[in-house]
């Protein structure tokens, strides 16, 4: 006897990594306002690798709550985004909402945006109201937005506040997807017909450290502006361009000099530190262009993006997903 599977209206995909000091409080708060919305909901997490007892204390949730859980397992750390892609690969709701496990945003916000989504919208960003983050954070994300923005023409406001919500049809977009580098975001951006932002509250971190260190968050960077634009390549093509034209320049009027007022050794110097100037715009060019050149290489080898080891659900049949790479059996 067939039967037609019950999807879900909301999905609400959570990437957990090292988080086991903050997921007791985040249950807390999470179900009980997914509970208030009045509509059918799951809720996906997606364990990136932790080394902490996140994992038992997802299990014992999805014990407690299995009608509405479902715990996507990696086997090893794969980074915050390819760990919302596979949530999404895993989800079945016509809304889904990504929402970071350490409750800088508040899960009862989720309503605001589901309603937003609910008027015609395909992709809402939110902006925070007031950032709990550090100063240093805060200034260096505002610089990174504006480049980011002039460079990609992608106009996020806030681009480091993943509580965002997306309409199925940016969701199927990108699962077809098989960048190994994004930014997922600025991804659903590029496919939303009628995207907004609303305006959400943030609150300080409610246990532990924050997972991106400053490495992490220039990487991030690259990934964005390197994913979705090739102007940092046009534009040290103008600047090579410019740098000819002033060197040959500076040439011809040391020639003139020197040909009418001989030969100097004072300006040595001046040439030394134009000199290193040049071979320093040359290197970060040079390493730029590396960047672009080792994306292209990890594409072509083609490797699994990540590897799921486990899903744990309800479900009486398997779930296969729309991209069609990903089986998974219900665990009883």
């Amino acid at each position: 006897m067939n039967r037609e599977p019950h999807f879900p209206e909301v999905s609400v995909v959570i990437p957990v990594y090292n988080e086991q000091d903050g997921l007791a409080t985040l249950f807390a708060r999470l179900y009980p306002a997914l509970d208030k919305l009045g509509t059918s909901y799951e809720i996906v997490f997606v364990n990136d690798g932790s080394r902490d007892q996140s994992v038992a204390i997802l299990a014992e949730q999805f014990r407690a709550r299995p009608d509405v859980t479902r715990v996507v397992l990696f086997n090893g750390n794969y980074g915050q985004h390819m760990a919302i892609l596979a949530g999404f690969e895993a989800s079945r709701g016509q809304i889904m909402i990504t929402l970071d496990a350490d409750l800088q945003n508040p899960p009862e916000e989720i309503g605001n945006l589901v309603a937003k989504i609910r008027e015609g919208h395909d992709y809402v960003g939110s902006i925070r109201r007031k950032r709990k983050d550090s100063v240093w954070r805060t200034y260096a994300s505002k610089a990174m937005n504006r480049l980011r923005e002039k460079i990609t023409n992608i106009k996020i406001t806030d681009q480091g506040n993943m509580l965002r919500a997306y309409g199925r049809n940016v969701v199927d977009l990108m699962n077809q997807c098989a960048e190994v580098n994004t930014f997922v975001p600025a991804l659903a951006y590029r496919f939303a017909r009628n995207p907004t932002e609303i305006v959400v509250e943030h609150e300080e971190r409610s246990a532990g450290e924050s997972k991106y260190s400053l490495y992490s968050l220039i990487r991030l960077n690259f990934d964005l502006v390197t994913g979705f634009s090739l102007v940092p390549l046009q534009m040290f093509s103008m600047l090579g361009m410019l740098m000819s034209f002033a060197s040959a320049t500076l040439v011809l009027v040391l020639v003139v000099r020197r040909l009418f007022m001989g030969a100097e050794a004072e300006g040595v110097f001046t040439l030394f530190a134009i000199a290193f100037f040049f071979m320093g715009v040359i290197l970060f060019g040079i390493g730029l262009l590396g960047e672009y050149v080792g994306r292209i290489f990890q594409q072509v080898r083609a490797r699994p993006r990540y590897v799921v080891q486990t899903i744990l659900q309800q479900e009486a049949e398997p779930v296969v997903s729309l991209r069609g790479n990903m089986t998974v059996f219900p665990t009883k």
